[in-house]
């Protein structure tokens, strides 16, 4: 169990949030190339957000003038009435002008921000799938669809309501202070402008300490948990190692860690309660108490009271909700960032017009590995391949044996060109592997892995994923060839079973037979099997080998395997040891090879067995 293990879940406060710099604006004017012809809507929508801000500070202003008529003892009493009536007209006209521009304003930035990210999600993904397998290697596949998913959502929700309720905040925020400063009096307005946005802001920043704080007392829970779940899981191994004590240790000292940050946690908001309570309702009684002191002196009218008790409460609104949309726009910079990392990446050169390979001219499968050395990208001090060479002819049979880590599964990668060697030569008869067209090349390979991927849909879809536009008879045609048509016919939905969600709904002999007629369908020069059979029962083996045998037949077959019963009719045996060619030869050869690996390796297998 690992130390100290926790539980992560891909919030949006965990995507890094971008300042707001001139070079991330620029950044982010990229999205704007996927407007395409939603241009105007656009610009529509930026003329409804200003239309929303002008009524949001034109309304405060139209109500206020209410209370100007609480302190009119000259006008009579039906004049008042009919200009309250007049007054709520108004504002009724101006609350059903700002549900339409709003809208206008939500619908049309609805259209642009899904046309902008139809386009990113296309690129993003189009451009994943085109990267080389070293990047894979160097990034984490659920960091890469979080980018696809949780940061093109954050980037969705900027355009639709961040960027546009910032601009309408702002508008009613500035504006609201000029007009304050210029429909009150000053006596009133330097009050506000002097106290309550310094404390606005203040409040914010110390609420933003509360929620991290908050949230690090979330993760100290999340990792109590994770010890819970772990002993409770791995309870035999607990209690065969008498760790009990360990356990309770581990778990006391964490809770105990919850315990002070919580206590810490209850300081701050006991602090930050009281700053409200005494501060902010203390500096709006003050403001209150000035007001009704120049209302006495006769300083201002009821009129300028009740425009200034409205706009007050607008602009500290829009002074509140000003750093969550800064913070929800800085997100989406980051997520915007993140994404464009993808799509301005590198990837391999891949023909996506190609088509089926019986159109092109197809290689005999002549291969020869000369002096190869590779190190892997994320692991570049370490070499996994030390001048390797060999050869196999077109429609021969080239096993690879050696000990886990010994590079057998690299070269079967080097053969499918997903890496390129640091140095040595891979030629394709007789010609440079990187002379090849890449989709063509990989084309006439396929791939039998020992942990077959099959993906979540239906027996049919997976056969043909060979060959998208294979007919009903040549699938049917692969599965009688992988000894696989039995057992499919014996399901009652036949080809249209569903193989469920990593092809779970088969067992692992079905799932490599689904894979081999995927391989057969495809029809490739080069065929790579990577260890098939080695988790199969022994009936499941025998069904699989058979496909297998029938598969290898005329094509060019490199095959690893751990079981050396299954190779001793290939045509060649490499046996490799620490990235290096220790030995090469058919079976009979290396088997009479007194001091040899191979000898050495089957005598260890059979005395295993």
């Amino acid at each position: 169990m690992a130390k100290g293990a926790r539980i992560k879940h891909k919030e949006k406060d965990e995507i890094p949030k971008a300042k707001l710099n001139v070079e991330n604006l620029k950044k982010s004017f990229q999205l704007f190339q996927y407007l395409g012809n939603n241009k105007w809507k656009f610009v529509l929508g930026l003329v409804f957000l200003t239309m929303s801000g002008g009524v949001g500070l034109y309304f405060p202003l139209a109500s206020g003038k209410m209370f100007g008529i609480f302190g009119d003892t000259t006008t009579s009493k039906d004049i008042l009435k009919q200009d309250v009536t007049t007054i709520g007209l108004t504002l009724m006209g101006l609350l059903i002008f700002q549900a339409l521009v709003s809208f206008g304003r939500v619908f049309t930035f609805a259209q642009v921000t899904e046309s902008i990210l139809k386009g990113v999600r296309k690129d993003t993904f189009q451009k994943l799938v085109q990267m080389p397998m070293s990047f894979f290697s160097k990034n984490q596949v659920a960091e890469l669809s979080s980018r696809v998913a949780t940061d093109i959502n954050v980037i969705a929700e900027a355009f639709t309501v961040n960027i546009a309720e910032f601009t309408r905040q702002s508008i009613v925020a500035i504006g609201g202070i000029i007009l304050i400063i210029n429909y009150t009096s000053w006596e009133i307005a330097k009050w506000f402008i002097f106290i309550i946005p310094p404390i606005t802001f203040v409040a914010i920043f110390y609420a933003r300490r509360i929620r991290k704080f908050a949230k690090m007392v979330q993760d100290l829970v999340a990792q109590s948990n994770v010890i819970v779940v772990e002993a409770l899981t791995g309870i035999n191994s607990v209690k065969s190692f008498t760790n009990e004590k360990f356990e309770i240790d581990r778990y006391v000292n964490n809770i105990e860690n919850i315990r002070k940050n919580g206590i810490k946690f209850g300081i701050l908001k006991g602090t930050f309660f009281a700053f409200i309570m005494t501060v902010i309702f203390g500096s709006i009684f003050f403001i209150l108490y000035q007001m009704i002191l120049l209302k006495l002196d006769n300083k201002i009218t009821p009129a300028q009271f009740g425009q200034f008790m409205m706009l007050s409460l607008f602009v500290a609104g829009s002074l509140g909700g000003l750093p969550e949309q800064i913070a929800s726009i800085q997100r989406a910079l980051g997520a915007t960032d993140r994404v464009f990392e993808i799509i301005n990446s590198d990837p391999e050169i891949i023909n996506l017009e190609y088509g089926s390979n019986k159109d092109k001219k197809r290689v005999k499968g002549d291969i020869v590995f000369s002096h190869i050395s590779f190190t892997y990208p994320s692991r570049p001090d370490y070499e996994v391949l030390h001048d390797i060479s060999f050869s196999a002819k077109a429609g021969e049979t080239v096993a690879l044996v050696g000990s886990s880590g010994s590079g057998k599964s690299t070269l079967a990668a080097l053969t499918l060109r997903f890496y390129e060697p640091n140095s040595g030569e891979y030629l394709i008869d007789g010609k440079k592997s990187t002379d090849y067209e890449l989709t063509e090349l990989r084309d006439q390979m396929a791939i039998v892995p020992q942990d077959v991927l099959l993906f979540g849909g239906t027996i049919k879809e997976n056969i043909a994923y060979g060959k998208p536009n294979a007919s009903m008879d040549e699938i049917i045609d692969a599965a009688k060839q992988a000894n696989a048509y039995d057992f499919i016919m014996s399901f009652p939905d036949k080809f249209e079973t569903l193989v469920g969600d990593r092809g779970i709904q088969l067992s692992g002999g079905q799932r490599q037979r689904v894979a081999i007629a995927r391989a057969v369908i495809k029809n490739p020069s080069i065929l790579i099997l990577d260890e098939a059979t080695s988790s199969l029962d022994s009936e499941s083996e025998r069904l699989v080998q058979e496909a297998l045998d029938k598969l290898m037949v005329g094509r060019t077959s490199i095959v690893i395997a751990h079981r050396l019963s299954t190779i001793r009719n290939a045509d060649k045996i490499v046996v490799l040891q620490k990235g290096t060619v220790q030995e090469i030869g058919t079976h009979q050869e290396l088997i009479t090879n007194d001091n040899g690996l191979y000898q050495k390796l089957s005598k260890m297998q059979f005395e295993w067995n």
